[in-house]
């Protein structure tokens, strides 16, 4: 009887053999083109991400500045149809404040920098724009052309300059932050 041989193991050779077709020039080009599309791909969706917060804060910014006219539409009020005006500018304001309201949630939920800043301003633009347009309520329309320019001894919003400039150097350093590398973050 011939004793059975046992089954042969692969051959070192066979093992090696991959190697070569594993770092192959075609292998190496599909992962070096998938690395860089997976790379391409995050930085346009983080691109994609910041413009919209831009947007975003922009338009918080336009909900103040919306606030901020209310005074000057109020004494400009159309003087021959004061039941009307008051319906128009109360909705318009009603308005307003539901966009403020929105933005002062979305900018706290989105950085508590950028919130605080925000709703540092809008409490002071409530305040400052507030007596502005209750002056401008107790105040007559104006019912002549020359009246329309108002100078900033009947309407002074001058206290919101420090705020606002606060409230956009808060989104850009957010901004900034995000657009960084996630390496140096």
């Amino acid at each position: 009887m011939v004793p059975s041989t046992p089954p042969a193991a692969p051959a070192a050779a066979d093992a090696t053999s991959v190697w070569p077709a594993v770092v192959s020039g075609a292998f190496l080009a599909a992962a070096l083109t998938a690395a860089i599309n997976i790379w391409l791909a995050r930085r346009k969706s983080r691109d994609e991400e910041i413009s919209r917060l831009r947007t975003a804060f922009a338009d918080a910014f336009a909900a103040h500045s919306a606030y901020k006219e209310m005074p000057y539409a109020i004494r400009r009020r159309r003087f021959d149809a004061a039941a009307e005006e008051r319906v128009r500018l109360s909705e318009t304001l009603r308005e307003i404040q539901g966009n403020l309201s929105y933005h002062l949630a979305w900018t706290k939920i989105e950085s508590e920098a950028v919130g605080r800043a925000y709703a540092d301003l809008v409490q002071e633009l409530r305040k400052t724009a507030g007596a502005a347009m209750r002056a401008a309520w107790e105040a007559s329309p104006i019912e002549s052309d020359t009246a329309m320019n108002i100078p900033p001894a009947q309407i002074d919003l001058s206290a919101l300059q420090t705020l606002e400039t606060a409230y956009i150097t808060a989104v850009r350093e957010h901004v900034r932050a995000l657009n960084k590398p996630w390496w140096s973050r």
